[in-house]
C-alpha cells in the first residue's frame, strides 16, 4: 500500500442505503425475476496483518424483501418459502477471508436461511475506496453466488405444462456493497 491509499484496516459499517443484497431467479423457465432485501446491516473488519482476523457479518430483514410485486413478496415472506414471522432473518457471518488476487476477495462463512445454516464460499470484488462529500471513507464490493434454494428449505414450487418447473431452484444471489470506515479508525487513518 502506498503512503496515499488510505489505510483500510479497521471497523467498517454497511451502508443500507447505498448497498444492494438481492437475488434472481427463473420464472417460468423463461424469465428472470429480480429482487432485494431494502433492510440490511452489517460490518466488516479488516486486518491485513493478519488476515485470519478479518471478518464480515450481515444480515437481511425477510420482510423487507421487494421484488417490485406486492402479491409475489407477500407470497415470498410467507411459510411457503422464508417464514418472515417464524424467522425474520437471513444471516450470513465470516469464517474466512482470503486475498486470491489483485482486488480479488473469497470469503468462506455460514449462511443462514429459515433455520438451516450451510456453508458457503463467495468470490468477491473489491471495487475501490474513496473519500466521499461528507468526508467518509468507503469501500465497495460486489460479487454473485448461485445457490440450491431447496438447501435451505425453500421448497415450494408448481409444475409446468411443458415439464419444468415456475420458480428455478438455482438462484443467484448478488452482492453491491459500500461500507464505511467507523469514524473513530478514519480519522486514526487520516
Amino acid at each position: 500500500m502506498t503512503d496515499k491509499r488510505p489505510d483500510l484496516s479497521g471497523d467498517w459499517d454497511l451502508d443500507p442505503t447505498h448497498t444492494r443484497i438481492g437475488f434472481s431467479a427463473k420464472h417460468a423457465m423463461v424469465a428472470n425475476v429480480r429482487g432485494a432485501f431494502n433492510d440490511v446491516t452489517g460490518s466488516l473488519h479488516v486486518d491485513f496483518d493478519d488476515t485470519t482476523k478479518s471478518t464480515a457479518e450481515i444480515v437481511l430483514k425477510v420482510a423487507s424483501v421487494d421484488s417490485r410485486n406486492t402479491q409475489r413478496d407477500d407470497h415470498l415472506r410467507s411459510a411457503d418459502f422464508f417464514n418472515a414471522e417464524k424467522w425474520p432473518d437471513i444471516v450470513f457471518k465470516s469464517t474466512r477471508i482470503e486475498e486470491v488476487g489483485d482486488n480479488a476477495l473469497v470469503i468462506s462463512g455460514d449462511l443462514t436461511i429459515r433455520d438451516i445454516t450451510k456453508p458457503i464460499t463467495i468470490p468477491i470484488e473489491f471495487t475501490g475506496v474513496e473519500t466521499d462529500a461528507f468526508g467518509a471513507l468507503r469501500a465497495g464490493f460486489e460479487g454473485t453466488r448461485r445457490i440450491d434454494r431447496r438447501e435451505y428449505g425453500l421448497e415450494w414450487n408448481m409444475a409446468l405444462d411443458s415439464g419444468g418447473w415456475l420458480v428455478s431452484e438455482k438462484i443467484t444471489l448478488e452482492f453491491e456493497i459500500s461500507a464505511i470506515k467507523r469514524e473513530s479508525d478514519a480519522q486514526q487513518a487520516a
